[in-house]
């Protein structure tokens, strides 16, 4: 038994036998009879789905029809004008055949024509060609017993020499026909020529084609109605069935509703467009009048309320700053049931928490540039630029001016005096123009001034209105009446203190802003300042130690390099981009006209670095001094560098030498031969007289400090002018770039070098290798020299006393022919004394040589490796008195062992 509800809201059942009412029928299948209801409303068109799809059929019908109508109208047309020409074609063509003006001058012409226009018009697919007499006789018909009688048509404009078409009711029905004039040799019409084809055959095109229009019309009717109905079907479910007074009843309740509600409403769909906005939401939101149908991030909303109408989320009173006003927003989506998908946001004016967010505004905004402050103030260990920081960050979101002014001792990173004079370091404004210290200039704050009295209690000081403010003038009086009329009219001065240190102080000044500093600020402002200290003072105390290596480091570089005739030189230092380096240099004169280069790095930066880059040019002078070859000079280093390394390790919180490296030349002017020794170095690079670069094979020990190893040499045969090119590994490698790619770069520089020291050491400067350097950059560039042969002097000695006496006798003729005779005493008694020593304790073979070069230089070989000893003799003594002579003679003198004996020598300086 089914149950209905009634209208009263009561079940009543259904009889047996009696046939359900139409409302019962409705309830027990509603799904069913909403389609069979939505049919018969599309069909009866009292719906705005049916009245939109009779109107559809009625429309397509009356264009079907109307289509059908022109192109029958359009084919006989066509085919008509097809008859005319091509019945004009086969007339003039007939009418200008060879033969037939002779045929109609003949005494038969039917004879001759009518074959000939009979084939022609079988050829041709007309009904007819008639060839007649200028009097309108016909010669020729396809009926021959017309043949003889008038032709039907007009023919006067033939005559007259003119073709032409017309459609008339000839003898053979209705017709298209074309006349055309026969005219002989000299231009007479002789005959007339007229072909034609009936409308019947005209008119076949058209009647076979109309079926198959008829039959297209009828498709695309039912095609079109097809459509019509889906889309009456489809409004008539988005319509609700309902009819176009009950669909303008919605509408303007809804408008009334929509538009009456003192809230914003918006309806945006899945992608983002706004589809509706009211009144009220226009409103709220300064919406431009043509918003519906934009992108709601098009709109120019604020970033936060454009975000989250996009989004389609979820929102429940979000509270958004639109201008001036605070709305709360509500959103949810509108894909459920069958809705299109989207969003509907009601919006709802808050403004009465203005006060409230403003004030947590303000707070959050304190926050994000404490935050800030904590970021951007200190990123490099620079007074200036951390003092420039400051005012950056605090222009123009604290106040529109700011400036630091710091004691000078402070700048070069010394101890601040409390008394000094301060320097305006940085300045920061919204304008450029206002009449405040520039930077750069000497400040004296005098003790009534908001500067002063901050520098004296250490404590920050407000000045609200400073036109009513009169200690702060007696600074400078012309200066404040000009920043008064300015419009500056708050101040705000903290002292930078870093412990019990106060640096300087920093004024924020107040000008676009109506409303004076105030507690808070001021409170902020000592907070920001406090942050800058810190990084003030860590410069300054990072600008003091940087100071304290760089001097360090230049008091233990050569400051000039030594006199010396063996090589041209040439020489830069360049240091780090931060901090101080260990790299060094140096150019040692060695006896016998010899020149020793040097060329170390220490790795790492800092004092340390330093420090040990002295020791080990310090090692390197006395090493140097013994004139010990290259290879046990290296050696003798890198044992130094071990007992550092074990020295400070020992020692608690000290760093031991992570590395050195090293590279020693030793160059002899006489054999222009130069022998080389790398510990962990780069190799030296040679120029060649003729420009030609090359990188020596020298054997790569191991950096210093290792131990264990044994260094070797290579003896390099160098031609006078030759450059000889040592320097450090900042000048060929860095983090971005290999040190085969730096070699490379620099032979290529090298390559493009003058001939003199300078401009080779400009020109690679000025290449890229060293347009980024992280590390320390020391270069060398020495050209040789050779010493003439007629400036060296050389003798054997015997081993006999009496070789003595020859030995005096032949420098005494040498220095005459050098123009030395003022010298020749005292070399002819130092040469004795050698020569002596040499006979007496030393061993063969024995030689003497002379070098005359900027020094005259004795020099004495013997095959012994004893060394004489320098000592004062007694009263008592018979000998002992030698070497003091030599001494006292001398410049200098010494002893150089060699690998078959040794060499002593001496100098004495030219007249």
């Amino acid at each position: 038994m089914v149950r209905l509800l009634g209208r009263s809201g009561t079940r009543s059942p259904l009889r047996p036998g009696a046939a359900p009412s139409a409302r019962q029928r409705q309830e027990a299948n509603p799904s069913r009879w909403r389609s069979a209801a939505g049919l018969r409303s599309v069909l009866g068109g009292r719906s705005v789905a049916g009245q939109v799809f009779l109107l559809v059929v009625v429309i397509v019908l009356l264009l079907v029809m109307a289509a059908v109508v022109a192109l029958v109208l359009q084919v006989r047309h066509d085919t008509t004008q097809e008859a005319r020409n091509r019945s004009l074609a086969v007339a003039e063509t007939f009418a200008n055949a060879p033969g037939t003006v002779q045929a109609l001058q003949s005494p038969d012409p039917t004879a001759v024509l009518q074959p000939r226009a009979e084939a022609a018009r079988e050829r041709s697919n007309v009904d007819f060609i008639v060839v007649m007499s200028t009097d309108g006789t016909r010669y020729t018909h396809p009926k021959t017993d017309r043949i003889g009688k008038k032709f039907v048509g007009t023919i006067a404009p033939a005559l007259a020499g003119q073709s032409f078409t017309e459609e008339i009711e000839g003898t053979i029905g209705p017709l298209v026909q074309a006349v055309v004039p026969v005219k002989d040799a000299d231009g007479r019409v002789v005959g007339l020529v007229s072909a034609g084809i009936t409308t019947q055959n005209v008119g076949g095109t058209a009647d076979r084609q109309l079926p198959l229009v008829l039959a297209a019309a009828a498709v695309a009717l039912a095609l079109a109605t097809a459509g019509a109905a889906l889309v009456s079907r489809r409004l008539l479910r988005q319509t609700r069935g309902l009819g176009p007074h009950e669909m303008t009843r919605m509408y303007e309740h809804h408008d009334a509703v929509l538009h009456a509600v003192r809230e914003g409403v918006l309806i945006v769909d899945d992608g983002g467009i706004l589809l509706l906005a009211n009144d009220e939401a226009h409103r709220l939101l300064g919406l431009p009048p043509d918003a519906e149908g934009r992108h709601v991030l098009s709109l120019g909303l604020d970033p936060g309320t454009a975000d989250l109408l996009a989004s389609g989320r979820v929102a429940t009173d979000e509270v958004h700053r639109v201008g001036d006003r605070l709305l709360a927003v509500n959103q949810r989506t509108t894909d459920r049931a069958g809705v299109p998908p989207g969003s509907v946001a009601t919006l709802r004016d808050s403004t009465e928490l203005r006060a409230l967010s403003g004030r947590a505004e303000a707070a959050r905004e304190r926050l994000n540039m404490l935050y800030d402050a904590g970021v951007g103030i200190g990123t490099s260990l620079d007074v200036t630029r951390t003092a420039e920081e400051l005012t950056e960050l605090a222009v123009p979101r604290f106040a529109d001016f700011v400036a630091v002014d710091l004691f000078d001792a402070v700048l070069g990173g010394g101890q601040p005096n409390a008394v000094g004079a301060l320097s305006r370091t940085a300045v920061s404004g919204i304008r450029k123009d206002a009449p405040l210290y520039p930077v750069g200039e000497r400040i004296r704050f005098v003790e009534s001034s908001p500067q002063g009295r901050s520098l004296a209690t250490g404590g920050p000081v407000l000045e609200p209105r400073l036109g009513e403010a009169p200690g702060w003038q007696a600074q400078d009086l012309e200066r404040s009446t000009q920043i008064v009329e300015y419009g500056i009219h708050s101040l705000i001065t903290v002292p930078l203190r870093a412990g019990a240190l106060v640096l300087g102080v920093v004024s924020f000044w107040r000008c676009e802003k109506q409303e004076p500093f105030d507690a808070d600020e001021l409170a902020l402002a000592e907070e920001l300042v406090a942050r800058a200290a810190v990084s003030i003072d860590n410069a300054r105390r990072y600008t003091r130690e940087h100071s304290m290596a760089v001097t360090l480091q230049r008091s233990l570089l050569p400051r000039s390099l030594p006199e010396q005739g063996a090589l041209e030189i040439a020489y830069r230092y360049l240091p780090a981009q931060a901090g101080v380096g260990g790299d060094w240099f140096d150019v040692l004169p060695l006896s016998g006209a010899r020149v020793a280069l040097v060329v170390g790095d220490v790795v790492g930066h800092g004092l340390h670095a330093a420090a040990t880059m002295g020791r080990l040019r310090t090692a390197v002078h006395n090493f140097s001094a013994l004139d010990l070859p290259p290879e046990e000079l290296i050696a003798l280093l890198d044992e130094l560098v071990g007992r550092i390394d074990q020295d400070e390790t020992e020692e608690d919180g000290s760093a031991p030498v992570i590395g050195a490296t090293c590279l020693y030349a030793v160059y002899d002017p006489v054999s222009r031969r130069c022998t080389v020794a790398r510990a962990g170095h780069p190799p030296p690079a040679l120029i060649h007289p003729d420009g030609s670069v090359e990188f020596p094979e020298v054997p790569a020990g191991p950096p210093l400090g290792l131990g264990g190893l044994p260094f070797e040499t290579a003896e390099l045969e160098l031609a006078e002018g030759s450059r000889l090119v040592l320097y450090t590994d900042g000048l060929v490698e860095d983090r971005e770039r290999d040190i085969d790619v730096g070699l490379d770069m620099l032979r290529e520089a090298l390559s493009r070098a003058g001939q003199s020291p300078e401009d080779t050491c400009r020109v690679v400067l000025d290449s890229r290798l060293t347009a980024r350097s992280s590390d320390d950059i020391a270069l060398i560039v020495a050209r040789t020299r050779a010493l003439a042969s007629d400036r060296v002097a050389e003798w054997p000695v015997p081993a006999d006393p009496a070789a003595v006496g020859e030995v005096r006798a032949a420098v005494s003729r040498q220095l005459t022919e050098w123009g030395l005779d003022e010298l020749t005493f005292s070399t002819e008694l130092i040469l004795s004394e050698l020569v002596t020593n040499a006979l007496r304790y030393g061993g063969g073979p024995m030689r003497v040589r002379v070098l005359r070069d900027r020094n005259l230089i004795c020099e004495v070989f013997d095959g012994s490796s004893t060394s004489p000893h320098l000592r004062y003799a007694t009263m008592t003594d018979e000998g002992g008195r030698g070497l003091f002579l030599v001494a006292q003679l001398s410049e200098r003198w010494g002893t150089r062992y060699l690998p078959g004996g040794k060499v002593i020598w001496a100098e004495q300086p030219l007249p």
